[in-house]
C-alpha cells in the first residue's frame, strides 16, 4: 500500500514538474561559421537587421546573389585554411619540431585569413552601395553594435573578450 501511495506522489509531481514547464522553448542551436552576414551571426538576428533595412525586391535579391557569390569564393578558403591549421597542430605537436616549417605555415594561415577578409569586406562594400542614405545610415549601425557575443568557440563556449583583454574561452555551457 505505501509503495502505491509513493508511485502515486511521484508520479503526480513528475506530472506538475512537466506542466510547469514553458511551451515551444527548444535548446540554442550551435550557429556555423559563416552562415550570416558576418562571422558568428545568428541567422534570425541577419533577418531581423535585413528588416529593419526596408530592402526592395530588386535590393534583396541583389544581396541574395552577392551573399551567394561570397559563400562561393570563402568555401575554397574555408577548406584550406582548415588544413593549413590542421599542418600547424602536426608541426606543433612533432617530436623534434621546425620552426622554419612552423613559421612559413604561420604565413599561410595569415594569408588565407587576409584573403577572406578581403572577400568579405568587397561583399559589405558592395552590399552597402546599393542602399539609400537612410538605409545605409541603419546598415552601418548594425555593423558598429557587432561584437564578440554571438562567436561560438569549442563545443558552444562563448568566446570573447577576457579579464584581462585577451580572446579566449569564457565558459562551456
Amino acid at each position: 500500500m505505501k509503495t502505491k501511495i509513493f508511485m502515486i506522489v511521484l508520479l503526480m509531481s513528475i506530472s506538475a514538474v512537466l506542466v510547469a514547464q514553458p511551451q515551444g522553448v527548444t535548446p540554442k542551436k550551435v550557429q556555423k561559421q559563416g552562415q550570416g552576414m558576418q562571422k558568428g551571426m545568428p541567422r534570425d538576428r541577419m533577418q531581423q537587421g535585413m528588416q529593419a533595412l526596408n530592402l526592395t525586391d530588386a535590393q534583396k535579391e541583389s544581396f541574395k546573389k552577392n551573399m551567394m557569390a561570397t559563400q562561393k569564393q570563402l568555401q575554397p578558403l574555408r577548406n584550406e585554411l582548415g588544413e593549413a591549421e590542421a599542418r600547424q597542430r602536426t608541426l606543433n605537436s612533432a617530436e623534434k619540431p621546425d620552426f622554419g616549417a612552423i613559421n612559413k605555415n604561420i604565413d599561410k594561415v595569415a594569408g588565407i585569413r587576409a584573403e577572406m577578409a578581403k572577400v568579405q569586406v568587397k561583399n559589405h562594400l558592395d552590399m552597402r552601395a546599393q542602399l539609400t542614405d537612410e538605409q545605409r545610415m541603419k546598415f552601418d549601425m548594425m555593423k558598429h553594435n557587432k561584437g564578440p557575443k554571438g562567436q561560438k568557440g569549442p563545443k558552444g563556449a562563448k568566446v570573447g573578450k577576457g579579464p584581462r583583454g585577451d580572446r579566449g574561452v569564457r565558459g562551456m555551457r
